[in-house]
């Protein structure tokens, strides 16, 4: 069981990035998918989660309306777009994977990625 972040990176104030989170060792249509980030010093914060099936996502309120998240469920991947991203955004972003239905609790979640890095810098 392993999910693995990817597609983080630096970007100036205003510009986009996509996250990808790659879920192996299981089947990933069985699982809700959550993101969550944390900055230095700050408490982990909830960002988006996605249903099983993709009829139901949700959203943080820093980052709705400007953050989409997706699922692909035939190659096991979950996206994070991020778009108009604020120096606030940057943080590490972690995936999480439950079972019983999207939850913004992070301690409702099973397993974890190893996050990826977003600095929003000019």
């Amino acid at each position: 069981v392993q999910l693995v972040e990817s597609g983080g990176g630096l970007v100036q104030p205003g510009g986009s990035l996509r996250l990808s989170c790659g879920v192996s060792g299981f089947t990933s249509v069985w699982y809700d998918i959550g993101w969550f980030r944390q900055a230095p010093g700050k408490e982990r914060e909830f960002v988006a989660a996605i249903s099983l099936s993709g009829s139901k996502t949700a959203f943080g309120d820093p980052v709705a309306g400007r953050f989409t998240i997706s699922r692909d469920n035939a190659k096991n991947m979950v996206y994070l777009q991020m778009t108009i991203l604020q120096t606030e955004d940057t943080a590490v972003y972690s995936c999480a994977a439950r079972n019983g239905g999207i939850s913004t609790n992070a301690n409702h979640y099973t397993y974890w990625g190893q996050g990826t890095q977003v600095t929003v810098s000019s």
